[in-house]
């Protein structure tokens, strides 16, 4: 009698991460913007299956995945590997964070058609001045008290300039988990709705 190869359910691609029937390396096309994506994965962020993270990575030719808790500064989480030739300037870096202290946002009306990326000041109040050059989007990617401990061990996030994401479709996710507020996305919708919101390619 021969034996039948058995599959282990607990493998996982090694690529993406996820297990071999949730895989969908296949399916990934790399999508070129001119804005850099920088990604940092709260190293316990538990959501394998729905997790978009390492996908969103996969997708972007231009963008960095780090996993940890803290960095000294924004080129240290960019890492060795960033060698674009622009000088990296936090202020010109864009970090999407929906926590506490980030106010007001309700004031700045979303655009007529699309998602739109709304600037904060530091008392989290819309700025003036919305049309400020961006050279990169900052997302912090876990639970919500994962985001906000990333967000509070990284004092130079500070530097960079804060927005909230005013998106043009609810989370397609919004069946699969719960969301702490409606307007929520998961890390992949929030990039690509923030990097149409701040003029790359709709189809994106």
């Amino acid at each position: 009698m021969q034996l039948m190869d058995s599959v282990d359910p607990n493998a996982q691609c090694p690529r993406c991460g996820k297990a071999l029937d949730l895989c969908v390396c296949e399916a990934i096309q790399p999508f070129p913007t001119r804005t850099h994506v920088l990604i940092l994965q709260h190293p316990q962020e538990p959501d394998v299956e729905l997790g978009s993270a390492r996908v969103l990575h996969l997708s972007l030719p231009r963008s960095t995945l780090r996993v940890g808790l803290s960095w000294p500064n924004l080129k240290a989480a960019l890492g060795r590997d960033f060698t674009e030739p622009k000088e990296i300037v936090p202020s010109r870096w864009v970090v999407l964070h929906l926590g506490s202290g980030i106010k007001g946002a309700e004031e700045a009306p979303p655009r007529a058609a699309g998602p739109s990326l709304v600037l904060l000041d530091k008392k989290g109040a819309p700025l003036a001045d919305q049309k400020q050059p961006i050279d990169g989007l900052v997302l912090l990617d876990g639970t919500w008290s994962q985001a906000k401990t990333l967000w509070w061990r990284n004092a130079w996030l500070l530097k960079c300039r804060r927005a909230v994401l005013v998106p043009a479709h609810p989370s397609l996710y919004r069946e699969l988990r719960r969301e702490p507020r409606r307007e929520c996305l998961s890390t992949i919708e929030s990039a690509a709705e923030a990097l149409v919101a701040v003029g790359e390619a709709p189809e994106i």
